[in-house]
């Protein structure tokens, strides 16, 4: 750091400490094909280097030692001498990566929770909401900022011109939602990948809006800009339909790929804009990312309770190769029941981790174990041999082993050890 104010003599040495460095590769990678004349050349003036260094020798013998060192690696360096800055770097970049996969592999792999299946405990993409007209956007200095802190990207849709403001809806298994369509994309301008756009009407010129395919956040977005929240929302489509006013219908492809369509109904949202104003307006918070011990469940086996991250590629109900990470409910011979928003093991409320007690008693935002699937009410699953069940801290929000079924040992990855990033009160050890 302080080289800059170094003697002449310092910086000498230190590029002579250097210099060794480099005659010792050549020598090592190279003297297989080396004549032995010049190998036992290189190999005394390097040990004339290395004398004069321990010697604490004058500059001018150092300097002299030096220049007869080059000589001797010009001729016997091959691609090792000269070496650009560029080859330098390459090779350092080359080695870090290295570990970096070795590390990754065998050891600690970061890992970042896409989906809110596990809220609270992890936190998937969550939206935070600046109401256009109720409340004001961070200005361009504290959206850099809290990019930087919790990975804030801003997100908006834009009147085109003046006028009413409408959007297609369709029906889910949850209710009422937004319409959406499922397109190409990039990530971070460069990496591609698919994206859900949506689009709002003014008078009927649309204005759109994409998010990762896996943000899951827009409805309330949409739901809190409009009416409030979902009591409001859901008096609105009471208040049209008492109307009479007809909605035009269509049937819409969500996705083209999957070949997924659904009936829509356009719904006017009950506002006014201006040209240029936004129609929604809102910043999407990263994923809670976190490192996972790859290491320790190839010594002791998963236990109840712990976080749990799995490979989903050999799981039938799944069946692409993704990572997922819910909690640990079953091992091998358990039986798992679900009654009253309690989760039952062997005929016992399970235990094991806070999580647990807190969705027993609904508290602190987990909302409980809901009865889904194979876990509907009066049935129960049995965990077969060499597998495991795993279910979402969110289980109002969550697919599961309720819906897909068991883990195969085999797909096991590892736990959870600590939520690195973004810089929330959730930073530090994971739960």
């Amino acid at each position: 750091m302080f080289g800059i104010f170094a003697s002449p003599a310092r910086k000498l040495r230190q590029s002579a400490a250097h210099w060794l460095e480099l005659a010792d590769k050549v020598l090592h990678f190279r003297r297989d094909i080396l004549p032995p004349a010049e190998v036992a050349e290189l190999q005394a003036q390097t040990a004339a280097v290395r004398r004069l260094l321990k010697e604490k020798a004058e500059t001018a013998k150092l300097k002299l030692g030096l220049e007869s060192l080059e000589e001797i690696l010009r001729r016997t360096g091959g691609l090792h001498y000269p070496k650009s800055s560029l080859v330098e770097n390459v090779e350092f970049f080359l080695v870090a990566a290295i570990v970096i996969l070795g590390i990754r592999t065998y050891f600690v792999q970061p890992f970042k929770i896409p989906t809110n299946s596990m809220w609270p405990t992890y936190y998937g993409m969550t939206a935070e909401n600046f109401v256009p007209g109720r409340s004001e956007a961070p200005g361009p200095v504290r959206q850099v900022l809290r990019l930087a802190a919790f990975g804030a990207q801003r997100r908006a849709a834009v009147a085109p011109q003046a006028g009413e403001v409408s959007a297609d809806f369709i029906s889910t298994g949850n209710g009422v939602a937004m319409a959406y369509t499922v397109k190409r994309g990039r990530n971070w301008f460069i990496i591609p990948t698919q994206v859900r756009e949506y689009t709002f009407y003014v008078d009927g010129v649309p204005a759109t809006v994409s998010v990762p395919l896996d943000f899951h956040d827009f409805d309330r977005v949409v739901v809190e800009t409009f009416f409030g929240d979902r009591k409001q929302f859901a008096n609105h489509l009471r208040t049209l339909e008492r109307s009479g006013r007809p909605l035009a219908q269509s049937t819409l492809t969500l996705n083209a790929q999957q070949g997924l369509r659904a009936p829509a109904y356009r719904v006017p949202l009950g506002r006014q804009v201006s040209e240029d104003e936004a129609i929604v307006r809102f910043d999407i918070l990263t994923g809670d990312q976190l490192f996972v011990d790859r290491m320790s469940y190839h010594f002791v086996r998963p236990a109840v309770g712990q976080g749990f991250v799995f490979r989903t590629g050999q799981i039938p109900g799944i069946g692409q190769e993704q990572y997922y990470i819910k909690r640990l409910v079953g091992v091998p011979g358990d039986t798992l029941e679900i009654r009253d928003f309690t989760l039952y093991r062997n005929g016992a409320p399970i235990t094991g981790s806070i999580a647990f007690e807190k969705n027993a008693q609904q508290a602190d935002g987990y909302v409980g174990y809901r009865n889904y699937r194979d876990l509907a009410e009066g049935l129960t699953m049995t965990v077969p041999t060499a597998s495991y069940l795993a279910l979402g801290d969110n289980s109002a929000n969550s697919e599961d082993g309720r819906s897909w079924g068991y883990v195969p040992a085999k797909e096991t990855v590892g736990r959870p050890l600590f939520i690195y990033y973004p810089f929330t009160k959730r930073w530090g050890p994971a739960r």
